[in-house]
């Protein structure tokens, strides 16, 4: 057995910081608790970014719980991405129980129950806060990304945004994004091609293709009215507390392309309107987001440059992402290289592939005298995780098998009525959650459409009553014609015999 109290000591000098930072438990050495070796994350790092992987049913969301409600305390607000519907219980505090406090003592401080305030947010038809954007507010680029068109057909997208900015026709939906691509190689075609080049048929019916891809995976819910501010997700209550903003996402698990939607929407929103930070003291917002393999499972190569591109700029802005998964493999390599704080539960390998996984994974954690950590890895019971993080310095923390603490709130979902109750409390309701439908480009498109067709009626009705005059006159003169050759005085004078008189006497008076 190692010397516990050189562990001990190992522990305690990587987890001594400056500033404040959050408990998360205590260090374990050969399966045992080591009291008192409290493992720490300080809170100026925590903008750093990190990963919650694990195994099913090691305790991947308790940890989440945990560090939310720790940032809560702290004045720092938070933004959890509930996939399972079971984080809503951080509304209520713990009921307590024997083995928490049993935990504790071996942990090294007391257990304390709490609630923390929540706001309920929604993408569907859900309960909650609707959070919504606008096509607008993507812009073509990000649209051309999350759609995953090609090079040219995202040339046409810039176009039909340039065209709606130029004759002032707010994109506001997925509605009025179909009418422009409709209208551009239809009623508006030969306008279109005037002033920006012809658009091709074959590429708008692509690109609408896309866009029904996507409505059909509850697209249209999201694009629209009103705007959900992101400045919302700042909020603090009035004992200081920063608010758990919890996103319930039970519904569209099979609906990655919303998700991805939503997620580059938000993160490219937040970047665009937070102001620089710099080296501050502790995050503006942590967002956690749980089942994370959902945004890269289907993104395309551009989707994925986003979202790289993004998290290695937001950390300037204030802002720590959390990615809470299986396994570390299901994040890219290139977002996984950026991550401060890897909480790693237990992984199990039953096939020869799990152990070449488990292996790999080992080797993203720095090394230890104290473990063999491919074995550490497996041996890991619940509520136990692999801690590393970074220190003030930006230096990784010693690499710590911990004991995790246990959630001050309630490791449950809230009661129907609790939920009913949380959300008729919501301030943010009432601003959001009114459905608007204002004047928008498919409005303004169908009234010019609707304009040209009357004149183009007008027109068609003055053409075919000139044409109807010309005809009556044509057939008015012909029908006199005919009557003047059917008259027997015309007939008679205009006969052979009256004009060869006529024009022998002609002749001879001549003479």
């Amino acid at each position: 057995m190692a010397d516990s109290q050189a562990f001990f000591d190992y522990i305690q000098n990587g987890n001594t910081f400056k500033g404040d930072s959050i408990t998360l438990g205590a260090a374990m050495l050969d399966g045992e608790t080591i009291t008192n070796a409290l493992v720490k994350v300080p809170l100026k790092t925590l903008n750093r970014h990190g990963l919650i992987a694990g195994a099913t049913g090691t305790g991947k969301t308790k940890t989440l719980q945990i560090l939310a409600e720790n940032l809560s305390n702290k004045g720092i607000p938070v933004l959890l991405m509930d996939m399972k519907g079971d984080l809503s219980g951080i509304a209520q505090p713990s009921p307590g129980h024997p083995k928490i406090d049993e935990r504790h003592e071996k942990i090294g401080f007391p257990f304390e129950a709490k609630k923390f305030p929540v706001e309920i947010l929604s993408l569907s038809e859900q309960k909650g806060v609707r959070l919504r954007a606008t096509v607008s507010e993507f812009g073509p680029v990000l649209l051309s990304r999350i759609l995953d068109v090609s090079e040219t057909q995202s040339g046409i997208i810039s176009v039909i945004f340039k065209y709606c900015d130029d004759n002032k026709l707010p994109l506001l939906d997925l509605k009025d994004f179909k009418k422009v691509l409709q209208y551009a190689t239809g009623e508006g075609k030969e306008e279109l091609s005037k002033d920006y080049g012809r658009i091709s048929p074959a590429s708008t019916g692509a690109i609408l293709r896309k866009v029904v891809e996507l409505e059909q995976q509850g697209g249209d819910k999201f694009f629209g009215e009103k705007s959900f501010d992101t400045a919302d997700l700042l909020r603090v209550d009035e004992n200081g507390m920063g608010y758990i903003n919890i996103v319930r996402l039970t519904d569209i698990q099979d609906r990655p392309k919303l998700f991805s939607t939503f997620m580059l929407s938000l993160l490219a929103e937040i970047y665009s309107t937070f102001p620089e930070q710099g080296d501050s003291g502790q995050p503006e917002l942590v967002i956690f987001i749980d089942e994370a393999h959902l945004i890269f499972k289907e993104a395309s190569d551009a989707l994925l440059d986003q979202i790289e591109s993004i998290v290695k700029l937001i950390r300037s802005k204030g802002v720590g992402l959390y990615f809470v998964t299986q396994n570390p493999t299901d994040v890219p390599d290139a977002v996984l290289s950026q991550l401060g704080l890897k909480v790693q539960h237990a992984l199990r390998a039953f096939t020869a592939k799990d152990r070449k996984a488990i292996k790999l994974t080992a080797e993203n954690y720095p090394l230890s005298d104290y473990y063999k950590t491919d074995e550490v890895l497996t041996s890991l019971g619940i509520g136990e995780a692999l801690v590393t993080a970074l220190n003030e310095k930006g230096i990784p923390t010693p690499l710590a098998a911990t004991m995790l603490r246990a959630p001050m709130s309630r490791m449950d979902i809230l009661e129907d009525h609790e939920l009913k109750d949380l959300i008729e409390e919501s301030k943010l309701i009432p601003r959001y959650n009114e459905e608007i439908d204002r004047e928008s480009a498919y409005e303004l498109l169908n009234e010019k459409i609707e304009t040209a067709e009357k004149e183009e009626a007008k027109e068609k009705a003055k053409r075919e009553k000139e044409e109807m005059r010309e005809a009556t006159s044509r057939r008015s003169t012909s029908s006199r014609r005919r009557r003047s050759t059917q008259n027997p005085f015309v007939k008679t004078l205009t006969s052979p015999t009256v004009i060869r008189s006529v024009l022998g006497i002609l002749t001879k008076m001549l003479r």
